[in-house]
């Protein structure tokens, strides 16, 4: 599984990328600054995934967006509201700030595992219903299989139905890092599933639901970054990444941020291209900006 790899010409090493993970550890221990952390919470799909949501409660998480900058007038608001499919109209009628997406997750997430029809359906739901952005699943049970023309083909379906809107498509690399013998393997496979995602169309590709251990980790990170640099380099789009699950802190949050600047540059930290999938994030990248416990998402 390979292929992709070399028409990319990537060098994807697992030895290489842990040592170059340590000195952009380093590198991110002393960029935790105000200028950063700003561009961390702007950066936030502000996120609600929860088995006992209900429309009030989503009415009244989305307020707290509307309230924002009457409380914090000089910071960013996220960058999106993500939620389940259901919730898409509740957010639009709700959302009186501009520029503030609309994300849900979509496509039988976070397993993937259904019909295409049924993931269809559900996607052009979201999309009547409000969403701007809708993130996916990669279709593990056909990549596992090695079936990578009916992956393709599931993207590219997804990816019909939500023609003009920002599309997202986790990789769960967790559960691609683990799920070959080794770590080579695991890098190496998570690169072809980022290769084959923005071949078929994807906006951004992230890493996890959330859902599943291992969530977000560095290496994949690294990895899917340099995927993003290589299409760049060879079709001249550029295209966004997402780190999800697990990015609690405003140091890990900092972490991601300073994968991303190293290797594609400071232009791919604009919210059009880096965003975080994080519930409790928000809070605590407050927290460090005020330098007192905040409490407001």
């Amino acid at each position: 599984m390979k292929e992709l790899i070399e028409k990319y010409n990537l060098s994807i090493n697992a030895e290489d990328l842990e040592k170059e993970l340590v000195e952009i550890k380093a590198e991110a221990a002393s960029n935790i600054n105000r200028e950063n952390l700003k561009i961390a919470l702007g950066a936030i799909d502000l996120t609600s995934l929860h088995t006992s949501d209900t429309p009030e409660f989503i009415t009244k998480f989305t307020d707290k967006v509307n309230k924002f900058k009457a409380a914090y007038p000089d910071y960013p608001l996220p960058a999106s509201i993500c939620v389940y499919p259901n919730f898409a109209k509740t957010v639009k009628e709700t959302l009186k700030e501009e520029g503030v997406g609309i994300t849900t997750v979509s496509a039988c997430f976070p397993s993937s595992q259904s019909f295409l029809d049924v993931k269809e359906l559900e996607t052009r739901h979201a999309v009547e219903d409000g969403a701007t952005e809708i993130d996916i699943v990669l279709p593990h049970n056909s990549f596992f299989a090695g079936n990578l023309e009916e992956t393709r083909k599931e993207i590219a379906s997804l990816r019909k139905v939500t023609e003009g809107k920002t599309l997202k498509v986790i990789l769960e690399s967790g559960a691609l890092q683990t799920g070959y013998p080794t770590l080579q393997e695991g890098v190496e496979a998570i690169a072809e599933a980022s290769l084959l995602a923005l071949e078929e169309g994807a906006d951004f590709i992230k890493t996890s639901t959330g859902k599943q251990e291992p969530t977000a980790t560095p290496i994949a990170a690294l990895v899917m970054c340099k995927c993003l640099k290589a299409f760049m380099e060879k079709t001249g789009k550029r295209r966004g990444f997402k780190p999800a699950g697990g990015v609690s802190s405003s140091e890990d949050a900092i972490l991601y941020l300073t994968i991303v600047e190293k290797t594609l540059g400071k232009e791919n930290l604009a919210p059009k291209y880096f965003r975080i999938g994080a519930s409790s994030l928000a809070n605590k990248v407050l927290t460090s900006l005020e330098g007192h416990p905040v409490k407001f998402y």
